[in-house]
């Protein structure tokens, strides 16, 4: 059977759990979560109210969060490239270095954009400060890492790269990475974004950058 993938590709949670589809030429059926296609968006409140996406549905199988689907696919539909060691300590430090990209780039990243739709009278500027705080302290942290490092984990592209690809391809749109501070941050970036699977990610979403609510810039 088919799988289904619930997503919408400007959307960075998607194109980690896309990254890693690509990575192994996995077959998924797109359910593309937009306006355009109404029955699709009632399908999906539907199987998950929570409505957060991506959404993999496999079978029978529901499985929600983009690094849950990574590791589900692993498990039930591996291919020739392993997103997460079969040694216990190698994938405590890929998971670790997950976790570090989804609280300490991509929470603080959404939390700035967030604050830019919400209704006029509602902005939390303060929020917004502590975010860009984070953020500098989260960049400075990862350079001292990526100082020595290829991917995110070591030599091998892993579940964590999945996931600092898009997280750090918005960062530097919503709060600019200074090359000058923090060079080891921005080539990694600039090795994650000539990854093929990540160009195609990129590629299939820049149809889609007039969405960004802070205003895409003209690059990348």
């Amino acid at each position: 059977m088919t799988l289904k993938l619930y997503a919408h590709p400007f959307s960075s949670y998607s194109q980690k759990a896309l990254i890693a589809l690509y990575e192994n030429g996995t077959p998924f059926e797109w359910r593309l979560l937009s306006e355009e296609h109404p029955d699709v968006l009632q399908e999906f409140a539907a199987m998950w109210p929570i409505q957060r996406f991506p959404v993999l549905v496999d079978g029978n199988r529901t499985v929600t969060e983009a690094t849950t689907i990574i590791e589900y696919l692993g498990l039930y539909h591996p291919g020739p490239v392993s997103l997460l060691p079969t040694e216990a300590r190698a994938a405590l430090e890929v998971r670790n270095m997950d976790r570090f990209f989804d609280n300490y780039i991509s929470t603080p990243q959404q939390k700035i954009v967030f604050n830019a739709i919400r209704p006029e009278g509602t902005h939390d500027d303060y929020g917004v400060a502590e975010a860009r705080r984070m953020l500098d302290t989260a960049y400075g942290w990862l350079d001292k890492v990526m100082a020595n490092r290829t991917w995110a984990a070591g030599d091998q592209f892993t579940l964590a790269d999945c996931g600092a690809a898009p997280f750090l391809f918005y960062a530097d749109w919503t709060h600019r990475i200074d090359a000058s501070l923090f060079p080891h941050v921005m080539a990694y970036r600039k090795r994650l974004l000539a990854r093929p699977s990540v160009v195609r990610a990129v590629n299939e979403a820049r149809p889609y950058r007039s969405f960004f609510p802070l205003g895409a810039p003209d690059r990348d």
